[in-house]
């Protein structure tokens, strides 16, 4: 794999060896009705593809997440491999140029057809488990006038795939963990009543769990509180906190335990691949200078070749993950009616500006609010369409290289894992 990624997709004319997998309720499950939890990207190099699967089988990941692909690619042969090795990948709809913006947010036919584009690449491999509609755009309170395009994009690409007749693969959003945000966020996107127009699952990029630690310590015991009975799957999209390290992954021992397992389907692990902010989990050589040059050289790190752990957080997650059996249920015992409907936040609760269930904006929509932002009890308009949106990057705990240029065939994506025990 080039980069510090690799993603996963399972060719359209392979056999069914993989079931697919569903939202129902709260839930994963799988075609055959086993609950799914999560514990885990470049696509277009098969042979580097074989050697990071084979080490990520020993790992224990069932699931990775690509952040940018090149819907023009083929993928059919590291798709194929993961199949075999029964991963399944999440895929980013959003490429560096079509993201929704926060400040100056709109959503518009380019993004639109952009978006189609990567579903319909990827659409065709069973295993894949998800698309997100977008990660982290929203990371203040005063950004939150951008959280009606971001519902404006999951209804309209929900809306393609079902009049393209596709299977009804996920479609969710990656938020970061803002206190402020998150009860607001995560509420606004699956209120309403309208299915259509809701995500059909919310993930969270959370690194409050720094070793040592313990669950009420962590903040974990907030988050679960405001995930009881969640309409939708919830799950960490980022995790793996590495201060003041090493990482011990202590918190997959609660997400899968007794306090989250109920209300959570699982984890994804900040990162496959070593770089400057020290996240990976293997790494294809020593570090090198920073100015170094040469093939599938980037920033100071080899980005292909034989994977390698980095020790010890690498066996301490593969010793956490063997021996965690998170008891789930069977789909077919599973009432989906249990859980929460939630109400549309209204303006003013700690900033949050979108007042209650607004009307979603069509595409070429665009705000039309003057600087400042609007006070909180005022409603946002629209306008007429603006040009594509450019690249944009957000604040995280966790410093990342989510948007490296120039890679080989224009593929980027960052290798995170997610655990789902059948």
């Amino acid at each position: 794999m080039k980069a510090s990624f690799l993603s996963a997709v399972v060719g359209a004319g392979l056999t069914h060896a993989l079931p697919t997998i569903e939202a129902v309720g709260n839930k994963f499950f799988t075609s055959n009705g086993d609950q799914f939890f999560l514990k885990a990207d470049p696509l277009i190099d098969t042979e580097q593809c074989k050697r990071d699967a084979a080490l990520m089988e020993k790992l224990g990941a069932n699931s990775i997440r690509v952040y940018h692909v090149d819907p023009s690619a083929n993928h059919d042969g590291c798709m194929d491999v993961f199949e075999k090795a029964g991963i399944y990948p999440l895929i980013d709809l959003d490429t560096f140029d079509t993201y929704i913006l926060p400040n100056d947010p709109w959503w518009n036919q380019t993004q639109h057809d952009r978006y189609a584009e990567v579903m319909d690449a990827f659409i065709k491999y069973d295993n894949v488990l998800g698309f997100f509609i977008g990660n982290e755009i929203i990371i203040q309170a005063d950004q939150s006038l951008a959280a009606p395009y971001i519902k404006a994009a999951t209804r309209d690409m929900k809306a393609y795939r079902d009049k393209k007749k596709y299977r009804k693969v996920p479609i969710g959003y990656s938020a970061a963990d803002i206190a402020e945000l998150r009860p607001m966020l995560q509420d606004y996107l699956t209120c309403g009543g309208n299915s259509s127009e809701n995500v059909d699952f919310f993930a969270l990029n959370s690194y409050e769990w720094c070793d040592p630690t313990k669950y009420a310590e962590s903040g974990y015991a907030n988050l679960q509180s405001m995930a009881k009975d969640f309409p939708v799957p919830i799950f960490f999209s980022e995790t793996g906190c590495n201060v003041p390290g090493p990482r011990l992954f202590g918190d997959q021992n609660a997400i899968f335990g007794p306090e989250m397992v109920n209300d959570w389907s699982g984890a994804l692990i900040y990162e496959w691949i070593e770089e400057e902010n020290h996240y990976g989990l293997i790494s294809y050589g020593p570090k090198l200078e920073p100015t170094a040059t040469g093939a599938n050289i980037e920033g100071g790190f080899t980005r292909a070749g034989t994977p390698t752990p980095v020790l010890p957080d690498f066996t301490n997650l593969q010793n956490q993950w063997a021996t965690i059996t998170p008891t789930g249920i069977k789909r077919s015992d599973y009432d989906p009616k249990h859980v929460s409907t939630r109400a549309c936040p209204t303006s003013g609760a700690q900033g949050w500006l979108v007042n209650g269930n607004v009307a979603l904006p069509t595409i070429g929509e665009t705000l039309t609010t003057n600087a400042p932002r609007p006070a909180a009890t005022q409603e946002a308009e629209v306008s007429q369409p603006a040009g594509s949106a450019s690249p944009t990057s957000t604040k995280n705990p966790a410093p990342m290289n989510k948007e490296l240029t120039g890679m080989s065939a224009g593929l980027v994506g960052v290798m995170l894992f997610f655990t789902f025990w059948l």
